[in-house]
Parts: C-alpha cells; structure tokens; sequence
C-alpha cells in the first residue's frame, strides 16, 4: 500500500510538471475555492444590488457562480435532503429580523459541519444574526452603539473610519491602503478558532454615534485597570472562525465595507482605500481558497527498510514521512508545500512518550520526516500529527501501531550487565569439577585390621 502511494504521488508530480504551463494560460484570470464555486448571497431586499456590483462582480469573474435570493423566500434551499447545496454562503442581510423556515441559527452551524463557508455582516441592531455571533465567541456591544472615533480628522462622521490595516499578517495582501470601516465591533472570547483580521484603532470606542455616550465612562474605566471593554485595538471588526473540520466562517462588522462607495472612496488625496482588495483577501480566506493545507499521504517503516510493519518491536528505529500540499487557487492545483518550520510528530500510548520535530526534507518538496527510536515499552501506539495554527487550515493524521517486546530468538545471547552472574556460575562450576577430580583422583589406604583378624 505505500509504495502504491509512493508510487501514485510521483506520478502525481509529473504529470503535474507537465500541466502546470497548460492550466496557467488557460485559467489566468480565474481563481477558484478548494471546496467548490457555487455561492448562494442571502440579500435583504432594502439593499440594492448594484451598490455591490464591484464586489460581486469580481467574484464572478474569479469562476464563482452567484445565487440571489431574499432571506424570506423558500427557495432555493440551502439544505436539501441533509445536503448543503452550496459551497459557500454570504449573509448580506444584517437588519433582517425574520428569515424563512430553512435558514436559522441552527441550520448556519450545520452549514459549517457539511464544509460550507459562510461570509456573514453584523448590524448594530439586535437581530437573529448578531445572537448567533455569541455562539462564534464573539462578544457584541448593546445595540445602537456603533464604532467611532474622532481621529484623524477627516471631512466624513465620526462612525466612518479610516483604519490601517495589518502589516504583520499572511492572511491579507501587503502594502494595503487604509480601510473604510463603518458598523460594529467585537469582542473576542478565549477561542483558539477565531482569526483577526483587522483589529480597531486604538483611539476607536464604541458609543451612540451622535452624542458619544458614554465615552467619558470607557475612558475612566480604562484608566482605573478595568476592563475598558469597547474601546482600543482589542476589538476587532472583521474576525474569522475556522472549525475543526476546517469549514471557514467570517463575521464582518459593517456591510458597508463591501459597497462601490468605500471600494471607491479615497483615503487621501489621489489615493484610493484598500477595501477592495482586503475584501478578496477576506473572501478568500473563507471560501478556503488561501491558506488550505492537506496531508496527502504518510509512511512509516524501520531504518533501511521500506515497507510498514505490523507491529514494531521496542527500541527499533523508526522511519515516519508524511507528504503535505498547499492549494493552489490559480491553477485549481495542489502542489507540495515544505514552507512549514514548527510541525511535531508524536508517538503517543494515552500520553505522548515522545514528541519530535517533523522537518521537511531539503530538496524534496512537500516531504516531512523524522526518525526516532521506539521506546522500551510495549503497547498500542499511535503516529499523531496535529498541526494547528491561525489561519491555516488545521492538519491532522493517526496511525496506529502496536509495540510488542522482542521474540525469544531475538534477545542477545549474552548480556553485557550479566557478567557478574555469568562469571559466578563458570567459577562454581569450574571449581566443583575441581573439587571432584581431586575426590576422586587422592590416594588409596588399606583399611586397617580388626581384632578378630589378629587373633586368627
């Protein structure tokens, strides 16, 4: 079985060698999602379409094919048959307090379990949307108290804000122009799964747009050390959530965010906004185009040999590799991706009796291993690789192995710590064949006569 992987995934090298020019010219211009192109957009009729004619139409020209359809209406459906009939779903529908029977908080959560991704807008009104944010680890503000901030000094009110992207982050495109935010802020639980994207800034609270109450509270709290919850670069505006099975969901704060006005509008003078591309790079990251990872195959087998064994014996060495790849939206292509520095193998028996660096091999692509010695200890095993980092989908993999103790015939003859003993039974035995040679080989005496002998 793994030289037939082996054997499958250099045929898959070359063959993809061969292609790769071939799939570059003929999709250029197209970059697909690793799950699928089919997209529903659940939008609210009071929102015109064509005030997101950019945002949409990019996403067609990247091969996405585009389904309309109003909260309320029944059709189509989202979950047909316990089937998700779409890879991805955007909720633009932030002030819809009523939906149709199939779409519920309950029905978006099983969306996430069948890999559907799901690109959702909040609102600063309370709706069934911004209570399934609670179940996301995302803490929102009361209702009607949208960010704002005062700084810098701009011709626009103070709930449009001007906020500098990251500029340490992989997940977004480098060098981006501020972005124009306007909606609410959240904040983040203690959840390993959420994914910032783009952070508030520090002097940005959250109040009553027009009259800015309670600030003079956010600030106090602050100073004395309490929890100044809403206000600062704690807060996040647009956050994403990836669950283990790696099915990927993003909260975005305001709806304005996609429009052609802040596509369009400018920062600065002759400089526009980088909303447009920070939201390819955020549609993209949930329709799991950038940052999706797989394990393709792994190997383990004893040292200088290449087949798998069904058990291992204690203290062998052991060979583990595993193949990873990185999707590749441009060419719909997975390639090798050896990029990872910090992945671990574990040979585990309930607990981890060894955890070791798992490094890719230089000048193989994609090919990670290590080998180690199998402790003294008999027992069922398990290869575990559990790779999780923010952002990237998660990699996971169990083998499971048993450890038996050697045969009979293949202990050592002699042990080295026995010698003690053995020199103890050669000197006794030694000494005993001595001692009766001597016994036997002494001299032989008459016996003497008694008296009955002399009287005769």
């Amino acid at each position: 079985m793994t030289i037939f992987h082996r054997q499958r995934s250099q045929g898959m090298r070359f063959l993809r060698g061969l292609l790769l020019p071939l799939v570059a010219l003929a999709g250029f211009a197209f970059a697909r999602s690793s799950t699928g192109d089919s997209v529903l957009v659940l939008l609210d009729p009071s929102l015109d379409r064509d005030n997101f004619s950019i945002f949409f139409g990019d996403l067609e020209k990247q091969g996405y094919k585009l389904t309309f359809r109003s909260p309320k209406e029944a059709e189509p459906q989202i979950i047909k048959d316990d089937v998700a009939q779409f890879a991805h779903v955007i909720v633009f529908a932030p002030d819809t307090k009523s939906y149709a029977a199939d779409i519920t908080p309950q029905s978006l959560v099983s969306l996430l379990n069948k890999n559907t991704n799901l690109l959702l807008a909040l609102s600063t009104k309370q709706t069934p949307i911004t209570s399934l944010a609670a179940e996301f680890s995302l803490i929102l503000p009361p209702p009607g108290t949208p960010l704002i901030s005062h700084f810098p000094e701009r011709d626009t009110p103070a709930t449009i804000i001007p906020v500098e992207p990251p500029r340490a982050q992989s997940l977004v495109s480098s060098n981006l122009a501020p972005i124009w935010f306007s909606g609410v802020p959240q904040a983040l639980g203690n959840n390993p799964m959420l994914v910032p994207f783009l952070k508030a800034p520090p002097q940005s609270f959250a109040s009553d747009g027009d009259s800015d109450s309670g600030s003079d509270a956010l600030v106090e709290a602050a100073e004395k050390g309490g929890e100044g919850l809403w206000a600062g670069s704690q807060l996040s505006l647009v956050t994403g959530f990836q669950t283990l099975k790696n099915a990927r969901a993003t909260w975005v704060g305001g709806i304005d965010m996609f429009t052609d006005e802040f596509f369009n509008k400018e920062v600065s003078k002759g400089k526009q906004s980088g909303n447009r591309q920070f939201a390819r790079d955020v549609t993209a990251w949930t329709f799991q185009e950038s940052n999706v990872l797989r394990i393709d195959t792994v190997e383990h087998h004893r040292v200088n040999e290449t087949l798998p064994r069904e058990t291992y014996t204690i203290n062998d060495r052991v060979t583990y590799t595993a193949y990873i790849s990185k999707f590749n939206p441009e060419l719909d292509l997975w390639e090798p991706y050896s990029n990872i520095k910090d992945m671990q193998l574990e040979f585990t028996m309930l607990d981890p009796h060894i955890r070791t660096a798992l490094p890719p091999v230089p000048g193989e692509p994609g090919k990670y291993s290590v080998t180690f010695r199998v402790p003294d200890r008999h027992g069922v095993f398990k290869f575990v690789v559990d790779y999780k980092r923010k952002g990237s989908t998660y990699l996971e993999s169990t083998t499971v192995v048993p450890v038996v103790p050697p045969r009979h015939d293949e202990y050592p003859r002699f042990l080295s710590a026995a010698w003690p003993y053995y020199a103890g039974a050669i000197s006794t035995s030694a000494a005993f064949v001595i001692f009766v040679a001597l016994w036997l080989g002494g001299d032989e005496r008459e016996p003497k006569k008694g008296k009955g002998a002399k009287a005769e």
